[in-house]
Formats: structure tokens, sequence, C-alpha cells
């Protein structure tokens, strides 16, 4: 079954057809239930999750706890290895599940901006993790998305004041790990605060990187990792965008996250996947056929506009035959309030540049660039059918309405939710 839904429609020309494949091979690397089959199996009396063997009894039982875009997809691949041998469990996701098991509680949760439905299933899942005992295993699944999903604010305090500090975070273009940083301190379920609930239990943690670097305390803003960051840290950024003056609340409401070794020591965090997995397949599809492919980088950034440029200029000095592969999450500065993503942003600025024979395009790996799309296609043919549709690329680029403009080209991806998140993945090619 194909990840890109659209791809053979998009398969208009060769250069098309070799990226979609490529870009597919990437996709399905990533393939969530895949990445569980591959990390846990059972032998015997013993879960072996990791490489690691956990001997299972009468008196300990396994748990799961999902949290995030990848965590329902996830938590059904691990009822059906485990079958009885897991004894519950609660998924919190950003979509509804297309599948389900029968021993875990499945919840969708709202995102991008945090609310009392969130906060509600949060406080459910803390109080089941604070029933565990010393005999008991959890293991966690933890992705992008689930940094919205743990919205527990201290005492005084709501997801709606956490909702405009974000907004506000995001229209300046502040980097994920400023905002994750944020989120840690107004919170009691991030920065390593499910973790000490869970203990004295036995953890794992396989954690699905969508955060460039794959710094575990970032990824869904760490919330079985013991933090580095503090409160201190957190109002330096808030100070440096002007947030703090906003605040109705005296410091924006930061809370300091668990800092004690105790509650890490029983913690097993596992980066299951990350983007470079992807490239990694992407690369090697790119060889098949015969094309010399290099991975530029796995955590690229900065403004989705700007990058596109220096993408495609970099492109231009590169042979023919030549693949360049890029993984990361870029941002955009909102000024305007248009329709679509950085992916379609960062496609639609390389409209611009990009030369006969060559071609840019981009995917968020989670299947939504800030809507249904998960990203678009820049080349010669799609600039060809702009200029026969009167488009003008530069004005729907400065109302950041990328989405309106791929939907009269056609040249947008569909993968609908993956139930993957690895951020995003771009691939440039020289014919």
């Amino acid at each position: 079954m194909l990840k890109i839904k659209n791809l053979n429609e998009l398969g208009t020309t060769s250069i098309r057809k070799t990226a979609l494949k490529i870009v597919e091979a990437g996709l399905l690397a990533i393939d969530t239930s895949l990445i569980i089959e591959k990390k846990i199996r059972v032998d015997g009396d013993s879960v072996i999750i990791d490489g690691v063997p956990f001997r299972t009894s009468l008196k300990s039982k396994i748990y799961l706890v999902g949290i995030g875009k990848c965590s329902s997809e996830a938590a059904f691949a691990v009822e059906n290895i485990l079958l009885d041998k897991l004894s519950g469990g609660i998924v919190l996701d950003v979509r509804e599940p297309e599948k389900i098991g029968t021993r875990v509680k499945y919840y969708c949760g709202t995102h991008p901006f945090p609310s009392e439905k969130n906060t509600s299933i949060t406080t459910e899942i803390v109080e089941f993790l604070k029933k565990l005992d010393e005999n008991d295993l959890v293991i966690f699944i933890i992705s992008g998305g689930g940094s919205t999903l743990l919205c527990l604010p201290n005492e005084g305090n709501t997801c709606i004041e956490e909702e405009a500090i974000l907004k506000q975070l995001f229209s300046v273009g502040a980097t994920i790990q400023e905002i994750n940083t944020i989120r840690k301190h107004i919170s009691l379920a991030r920065g390593g605060w499910l973790a000490k609930y869970a203990y004295p239990a036995r953890s794992v943690a396989l954690i699905f990187s969508d955060v460039p670097g794959n710094n575990l305390e970032f990824i869904a803003s760490g919330p079985t990792v013991k933090d580095d960051t503090t409160v201190e840290d957190a109002g330096q950024i808030l100070a440096k965008y002007k947030i703090l003056e906003s605040c109705k609340l005296e410091g924006c409401g930061l809370i300091e996250t668990p800092k004690e070794d105790k509650y890490f020591e029983k913690v097993i965090n596992v980066l299951a996947v990350s983007n470079i997995l992807a490239l990694d397949a992407m690369k090697s599809e790119a060889e098949k056929f015969g094309f010399e492919a290099k991975i530029l980088t796995d955590r690229i950034e900065g403004e989705a506009r700007e990058v596109a440029n220096d993408i495609i200029k970099t492109l231009h000095d590169e042979p023919k035959r030549t693949v360049l592969l890029y993984g990361g999450e870029t941002t955009v500065t909102v000024d305007k309030k248009g329709r679509g993503g950085r992916n379609g942003e960062l496609a639609l600025s390389a409209l611009r540049f990009v030369e006969d024979g060559e071609l840019l395009m981009t995917v968020a790996s989670d299947g939504r660039d800030n809507g249904p799309y998960a990203g678009a296609i820049a080349d010669s043919d799609g600039r060809k059918k702009a200029g026969e549709l009167n488009l003008n690329i530069d004005e729907y680029l400065a109302g950041h309405n990328d989405a309106p403009f791929f939907e009269q080209t056609g040249d947008y991806l569909m993968t609908g939710p993956t139930g993957s998140n690895v951020s995003d993945l771009l691939i440039a090619i020289k014919n």
C-alpha cells in the first residue's frame, strides 16, 4: 500500500517518478508498526525490548503508556506482540486511531494547541502511573505531538495561558529547543515528570524523534528524561521574546522539573527511530536509480523560504544525476495569516529558482504540514502550470498561502496521517 496516496497522479515526468519512489522508500523505512516489531519480541517468559530481556512472572505486570503521533499505531503493534502478557495501558494520540486493541484505552487529544481535554487525559495517565509498584514494567511510546498533549499546568494556570505563550513563540520563529524548554517548565507531565510518577516501577521508553539532533530531552519535551534545563533557562527565553510581560501569572507559571537522580535510575530511554533511518533508505533507493546520493544534514533548520534558496543554489552547482537529501525542521515567521505549512512554503519558495532538470520535494513525515497535505513538489513543470493559471508565486508566498497555490497546480503530496513522525524530509534532484 502506497504511503503517498496521489503518487501516480503526481508522477507525470521521469524525474518526478524517481523522486516520489525515493520519498516513498523513506516513509516505508520509518513505518511505526515495523519499528515496534523490530524493537519488541517475546522469548518464553521474557519480553525482549531493544535487546534487553525483562522476565515476566505472576508478581510483575507489563503496562503501556503511549503519547504522541505514533502512539496509537505503536500501541496496536505492541498489543499484537505481547498479547496476554500486556495487562493494560493508556494511549493519548493527536488523532482517532484507525485500529485499536482490547487491552489499552485509546484517547484522542487536541493539537497543535493544548486544551482541557488534554489535561483531563494526562491526569488519568498520571494517576495510572502512580499505582504501579517495583515489580511492574511500563513501556512508554514517546513521539512528536506529545508536548501539546501533555498539558498539565500548575495550580492557578490553564492550557489557555499555555496556548497564548505558544502562539507568541511560533509567531517570532522560536526554535523547537526554545519552545520545548518553555513547555517542560509549564507542565507537571513533561521534563521527566512521567518517569517520576512511574517510579519505583521499571520503565523503557521507545522514543520516536521529530527533533533535529535527536536530543531526547526535547522530543515531546522529554517526559521520561531527566531535564538539564531550569526555570531560569525558561525565564530567559520568555524574556528574550518579551513574553514574560504579557503573562497574567507572575513568571508565566513556570515550575521546576524533577532533578532527583533516583527517579531516573530505573528508566531506559531508547531512540527507536529518527529521520536518519528514512534518509538512509532514500539514499539507497536513489543509488538504485544510478544517482550519486548525498545526505547533507539530518538537522536542517532556519526560515523555510531562505532554506529553499540555499538548497537550490547548492543543487545548481552539482553535476547531473545527483540527489541531495535533508532532514529536519524549518520555521516560518508568521506575519500574515495564510493557509499552509513550512514544507509547502519551502517548496513554493524553491519554485522561484528551480531550473529545468531540477526538482525539490518536501514531506512532513507525519503526513500533515499544518493542514491536510504532507508537502509539495517544486520543478519547472509546476512553474509552467502556475504561469498558465496566472498564479503569482511571490504574492502567494508573501501571504503564506502555499496550500491554495498547490491546490490549483495539483502539486501537493497527500499521504493522510502516516502514524510516523521523524520531522521533515527533503529531496533535491538534478537529472
